[in-house]
Protein backbone atom coordinates (compact mmCIF):
# COMPACT_ATOMS: atom_id res chain seq x y z
CA UNK A 1 0.00 0.00 0.00
CA UNK A 2 1.24 3.66 -1.33
CA UNK A 3 2.02 5.61 1.87
CA UNK A 4 -0.22 8.45 2.28
CA UNK A 5 1.69 11.26 4.12
CA UNK A 6 1.67 13.30 1.22
CA UNK A 7 -1.85 13.97 1.90
CA UNK A 8 -1.60 16.50 4.94
CA UNK A 9 0.37 19.12 2.46
CA UNK A 10 -2.11 18.16 -0.50
CA UNK A 11 -3.50 21.78 -1.52
CA UNK A 12 -7.82 20.06 -1.84
CA UNK A 13 -7.56 19.26 2.02
CA UNK A 14 -9.25 22.55 2.80
CA UNK A 15 -11.62 22.22 -0.44
CA UNK A 16 -15.52 20.51 -0.52
CA UNK A 17 -14.77 16.76 -1.12
CA UNK A 18 -17.59 16.72 -3.75
CA UNK A 19 -15.74 19.15 -5.82
CA UNK A 20 -13.43 16.19 -6.76
CA UNK A 21 -16.27 14.08 -7.65
CA UNK A 22 -18.44 15.35 -10.05
CA UNK A 23 -21.20 13.54 -12.05
CA UNK A 24 -19.64 13.64 -15.19
CA UNK A 25 -17.36 15.87 -17.09
CA UNK A 26 -20.15 17.32 -19.22
CA UNK A 27 -22.29 19.98 -18.99
CA UNK A 28 -22.45 22.13 -15.64
CA UNK A 29 -20.10 19.75 -13.90
CA UNK A 30 -17.69 20.71 -16.89
CA UNK A 31 -17.05 24.17 -14.37
CA UNK A 32 -16.51 22.03 -11.44
CA UNK A 33 -14.06 19.53 -12.94
CA UNK A 34 -12.05 22.69 -13.94
CA UNK A 35 -12.65 24.22 -10.21
CA UNK A 36 -10.71 20.84 -8.75
CA UNK A 37 -8.05 21.35 -11.90
CA UNK A 38 -7.51 24.52 -10.74
CA UNK A 39 -6.88 23.63 -7.17
CA UNK A 40 -4.91 20.56 -8.34
CA UNK A 41 -3.00 22.94 -10.33
CA UNK A 42 -1.31 24.96 -7.18
CA UNK A 43 -0.67 22.16 -5.31
CA UNK A 44 2.73 20.25 -4.14
CA UNK A 45 1.83 16.84 -4.27
CA UNK A 46 -0.06 16.56 -7.68
CA UNK A 47 2.26 13.71 -8.25
CA UNK A 48 1.88 12.06 -5.51
CA UNK A 49 -1.74 12.08 -5.83
CA UNK A 50 -1.86 11.03 -8.98
CA UNK A 51 0.99 8.23 -8.51
CA UNK A 52 -1.36 6.94 -5.46
CA UNK A 53 -4.59 7.02 -8.02
CA UNK A 54 -3.10 5.30 -10.59
CA UNK A 55 -1.61 2.44 -7.88
CA UNK A 56 -4.75 1.58 -6.70
CA UNK A 57 -6.53 2.16 -9.93
CA UNK A 58 -9.13 4.57 -8.20
CA UNK A 59 -12.32 4.51 -10.32
CA UNK A 60 -13.55 7.85 -9.46
CA UNK A 61 -13.01 11.58 -8.62
CA UNK A 62 -10.36 13.69 -9.74
CA UNK A 63 -6.91 12.67 -8.53
CA UNK A 64 -3.41 14.70 -9.58
CA UNK A 65 -5.52 17.20 -12.01
CA UNK A 66 -6.54 14.18 -13.99
CA UNK A 67 -10.40 12.49 -14.49
CA UNK A 68 -11.40 9.01 -14.35
CA UNK A 69 -11.31 8.87 -18.30
CA UNK A 70 -7.80 10.53 -18.39
CA UNK A 71 -6.19 8.16 -15.76
CA UNK A 72 -7.86 5.60 -17.88
CA UNK A 73 -5.97 6.31 -21.20
CA UNK A 74 -2.76 7.16 -19.44
CA UNK A 75 -2.86 3.44 -17.74
CA UNK A 76 -3.22 2.26 -21.58
CA UNK A 77 -0.26 4.27 -22.86
CA UNK A 78 1.72 3.24 -20.03
CA UNK A 79 0.59 -0.20 -20.67
CA UNK A 80 1.70 -0.04 -24.36
CA UNK A 81 4.91 1.70 -23.60
CA UNK A 82 5.74 -1.31 -20.98
CA UNK A 83 4.76 -3.87 -23.40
Amino acid sequence: MPRLDWQNAAACKAADPELFFPVSEKGKAERDVARARAVCDSCLVRKQCLDYAMATAEANGIWGGLTEEERGQLRTRRLRKAG
